[in-house]
């Protein structure tokens, strides 16, 4: 190997060994809380680094702590940043209560972020409420006349049901159910329009902040706007139903009696049919009886004459011209 080299593999590897001790001892964020007045060795630094720890994502949030004058333990920032938490939100909540003089230690504002919530924006509400606007609401009054409403809820976060307290959409929910109910307890949609902060006033007695992360400090209802009749089109709509349970029902009826008309010419048709046959044998019963003895002239003259006047009393009795009478009437 040409002795030239040596020169520029040790200056080489010099360098490396340079930079691979900058970033395992951070000597300038070292400076940096030295000059803040966080006491915090060289070798607690190295520890992050061994630890799997960012030292800039702890070693700046408690610089800031310290300058804000929250006395904050590193090991405390560490095992949060170790669990996953965001060390840097943490300390900026705890900087804003801190000057808002709200009670929030530092647990409390781990447990909260470690629960997935904004820490940082929860201590900004509880200072500043917010406003959060409900959905287009429908509701019906009694007298069938339908009412769509808007509410703007202002909000002020409550820090100590942050961890397990429900969140907006529980209250937009329940705000939601208590105009419903209001305005269908309401007997007249006139009185609703003519009175719409009562509406806001029974729901806010109604203690729908429970169980959540917020306080309720006012429900204002922003907008009310008339809808359909409702009352009026389920009555149309009844009407339509019950006309065509009637129609339905009368031709059930109609059925039935058409039924039964066939039904009866049928049997009509049946006993024609049976006369028929019987005025069919009474020729051959007559010429039996006139060989037996038992029909004579004298006999079968007076049969044809009831025959002609029975044809001639049906004649009369509808009407008809008299056909010329059969002989022998």
């Amino acid at each position: 190997m040409d002795p030239t080299l040596f020169p520029i593999l040790i200056l080489a590897a010099l360098v490396i060994g340079l930079m691979i001790l900058g970033w395992a001892v951070p000597v300038r964020l070292w400076i940096e809380a030295l000059f803040a007045g966080v006491k915090l060795g060289l070798g607690s630094l190295v520890g992050m680094r061994l630890r799997k720890v960012s030292p800039p994502s702890v070693v700046r949030p408690l610089i800031a702590a310290t300058k804000a004058g929250l006395p904050l333990d590193v090991s405390h920032l560490e095992a949060h940043y170790l669990a996953g938490g965001d060390v840097d939100r943490v300390v900026r909540a705890l900087i804003s209560a801190d000057k808002a003089s709200i009670e929030l230690p530092f647990q409390q504002a781990a447990a909260i972020d470690l629960a997935g919530r904004d820490v940082f924006e929860a201590v900004q509400v509880s200072v500043n409420p917010k406003v959060v606007q409900t959905p287009r609401v429908a509701a019906m009054a009694k007298d069938g006349i339908q009412l769509i409403a808007v509410a703007r809820v202002t909000v002020r976060a409550n820090i100590n049901r942050l961890v397990g307290g429900a969140g907006e959409e529980t209250i937009l929910a329940r705000v939601g159910e208590g105009i419903v109910s209001t305005i269908g307890s309401a007997n007249s949609h006139k009185a609703v329009l003519e009175n719409p902060d009562a509406i806001s006033k029974t729901v806010l007695q109604k203690g729908l902040d429970s169980g959540t992360a917020f306080e309720i400090l006012s429900i204002d209802i922003a907008d009310v706007d008339v809808g359909k009749n409702i009352g009026a089109e389920l009555q149309t709509d009844q009407a339509e139903a019950d006309k065509r349970v009637a129609q339905a029902r009368a031709e059930e009826r109609r059925a039935m009696a058409t039924a039964r008309e066939q039904e009866m010419k049928a049997r009509v048709e049946e006993m024609r049919a049976e006369v028929v046959s019987a005025e069919a044998k009474i020729p051959l019963a007559m010429a039996d009886a006139f060989r037996s003895g038992n029909l004579g002239v004298m006999d079968y003259a007076k049969y044809r004459n009831v025959e002609s006047d029975t044809h001639m009393r049906r004649a009369i009795a509808s009407g008809e011209p008299e056909s010329q009478s059969e002989p022998g009437s």
